[in-house]
């Protein structure tokens, strides 16, 4: 008994110490109908670097005006033209910790919205490959990847969730919760330039920092 009121004292903590939206970032998500797009900001404006370049808050997921943001950051990211895999508050100016994900680890592939998301823990493998960024014109590049994550996040009713996600759904996880703390993926290909990574085999495109202990 004494630990199911210790997790709902924590789950209610950490709910009412998220913080509600400003009135600026209300007049940005009202901007337009719910049923409109939100236009994603880009690296080559430097008031909307700036946004992209900073940490994002907590929201409460119980804020009336998260369910507008989420539409229309999901019609952003399913744009038959300039549409991705996924998507973070701070690419339509909010910087909130909100995303949506394409879950290519699902039946469907459908998109999943996740609430103040983050990762917990990281396999020591690695994986490599190409990535872009809706907030980054004309550019790619192979970035190293954890495998596998744990990610603690709320879902769209404020529910406490964890899971494990592996492969590319993970990739996009990682690219998105990068969002969320300022960073972009061609920070990380500078970082990459610093390290040094180690092919586990010839055939696949998996990888370790550390080598493997040769008994």
């Amino acid at each position: 008994m004494k630990k199911i009121y210790l997790l709902l004292f924590t789950f209610v903590s950490m709910t009412s110490m998220a913080q509600h939206f400003t009135k600026e970032e209300k007049a940005r998500i009202h901007s337009g109908d719910r049923k409109q797009k939100m236009r994603v900001i880009q690296i080559t404006e430097p008031s909307e670097l700036l946004i992209l370049q900073s940490v994002s808050k907590d929201i409460n997921p119980n804020d009336k005006d998260l369910t507008v943001l989420l539409d229309r950051m999901y019609l952003a990211v399913t744009d038959p033209e300039d549409g991705g895999v996924g998507i973070a508050a701070p690419q339509v100016g909010i910087n909130r910790n909100v995303i949506w994900v394409q879950r290519f680890d699902k039946s469907g592939e459908p998109f999943e919205a996740y609430i103040n998301p983050v990762i917990i823990w990281r396999s020591k493998l690695l994986r490599k490959g190409n990535e872009g960024c809706l907030s980054i014109p004309d550019q790619s590049g192979d970035v190293y990847r954890n495998y596998t994550i744990r990610l603690s996040y709320q879902d769209v009713k404020g529910v406490k969730q964890e899971e494990i996600v592996e492969g590319f759904t993970a990739v996009i996880f990682q690219h998105e919760t990068d969002h969320l703390n300022g960073v972009l993926f061609t920070d990380r290909l500078e970082e990459q330039t610093k390290n040094t990574y180690h092919s586990i085999n010839n055939e696949t495109s998996l990888y370790l920092e550390d080598r493997l202990k040769r008994q």
